[in-house]
């Protein structure tokens, strides 16, 4: 009975220092296998394929936050059930047809399948690592753990679609940024295999909470967390906003800024200055909020991302679009690993996982609504309309969250 007490895994960042560090640096390459295709594919789409219409150009972000929801679905409960690690190098291991794939393609489909792939390496290897620096942390430490996994994400994101847009601007398009994406596959994967598990410190979470195991079904945590429980579902809402805005930027804002008169390096820069900015402030906003609480963090957040992106249409230079994207990205880092901390306030350890992965599902469905809604609208009137329509829905988000959710910090 001793030797079990004393093999008792202690939870808190500074006690798990090394296994916490190495999951910041593995998130690393995870964001950057997004950033890759960041800048360029929505030009590869329009200049090598042809394709005229909005929609279609951004089919490979529907399909990417359409397989990336669905996995997220089930990636916290395989990771219940199989382990953090074990989910984490599958999603490696998938993420390594992604660049494969962009490379050799001869048709519009190839990349969109690709792109399905890279929807489940984001669902399974992202899910992961948040869920792995939660288990590490103490309950005071989670928007600071949080925190730490979305800066390194989006930091990854940034530098890898400022490097691809260079290297599309020095060589071409394809193939040669994508030989990187290779690379990043195989250190992630190798990285990976050297993390330990955190199961332990899961039931170990659990063992002392004082209130008896609840029995809850997955359906029931799914309800709860999509629209029962009005803490869990206003951060749903919210983050299902973000990502939609976020879809629609993605494939708009090159078109967009193209249109402007930039150039590949100049579209990269400003592509990359919004998730550069949203990983690092999340350094500051994730531990902010393990002191002042969620709720205004996530109110402000979604307001900012609302008034940032009618400000990016109405300036019309390099210098002011960038300023533009960093505004943008300091709205979304108020809200991104906030949302996250809030979710663990109220999920119970047992069923964590799977709610955060209810909560993935509609948050990266809004990638794929986002390019639906933002191709539809670019058809129907224009881009610069798509972008202002879709500012109002994160205005609406902040608003439901000011009246229905309360502080969480403190559950």
């Amino acid at each position: 009975m001793n030797s079990t007490t004393l093999q008792e895994p202690k939870a808190g960042v500074k006690e798990n220092l090394a296994q916490f560090t190495l999951l910041v640096i593995i998130n690393l390459f995870v964001g950057s296998m997004v950033g890759l295709e960041r800048t360029i594919l929505p030009i590869i789409g329009e200049e090598r394929f042809g394709l005229a219409s909005m929609s279609a150009a951004l089919s490979f972000i529907v399909s990417f936050g359409f397989s990336k929801a669905i996995l997220n679905l089930f990636a916290g409960s395989l990771a219940d059930r199989y382990g953090r690690k074990q989910v984490l190098l599958a999603g490696w291991l998938v993420g390594l047809f992604v660049p494969i794939l962009v490379i050799v393609a001869h048709a519009w489909w190839v990349i969109v399948v690709a792109n399905v792939l890279l929807g489940v390496n984001q669902a399974l290897t992202w899910s992961m690592t948040v869920n792995m620096k939660v288990d590490l942390a103490k309950t005071t430490q989670r928007g600071l753990a949080v925190g730490f996994n979305e800066f390194a994400g989006y930091l990854g994101l940034a530098i890898m679609a400022a490097v691809s847009g260079y290297v599309a601007s020095t060589y071409s398009l394809s193939p040669e940024p994508f030989y990187i994406g290779i690379v990043i596959v195989i250190i992630g994967f190798i990285l990976s295999l050297t993390v330990q598990n955190t199961d332990q410190h899961v039931k170990a979470e659990a063992k002392k909470q004082k209130t008896a195991t609840e029995s809850i079904t997955t359906g029931e945590i799914f309800r709860r967390t999509s629209w029962k429980n009005p803490d869990l579902s206003s951060n749903s809402i919210a983050g299902l906003t973000t990502n939609l805005k976020d879809g629609m930027a993605w494939g708009l804002f090159p078109i967009f800024l193209a249109s402007g008169g930039l150039s590949v390096g100049q579209i990269g820069t400003v592509v990359a200055v919004y998730p550069a900015a949203w990983g690092i402030v999340q350094l500051v906003t994730g531990v902010w909020s393990d002191r002042i609480g969620r709720k205004n963090l996530i109110v402000s957040g979604m307001i900012v991302q609302a008034l940032s992106l009618w400000f990016f249409l109405l300036v019309d230079t390099f210098i002011l679009w960038l300023a533009a994207a960093a505004l943008l990205g300091v709205g979304t880092a108020l809200v991104y690993p906030v949302i996250l901390a809030s979710i663990s306030d109220v999920a119970r350890p047992e069923w964590r996982a799977t709610s955060m992965g209810i909560y993935r599902f509609w948050r990266d469905s809004g990638y794929a609504f986002g390019a639906l809604i933002a191709g539809l609208l670019s058809d129907m009137i224009s881009v610069e309309w798509a972008i202002g329509l879709v500012a109002f829905l994160p205005l609406l988000a902040g608003i439901n969250a000011l009246f229905r959710m309360k502080e969480t910090l403190y559950i």
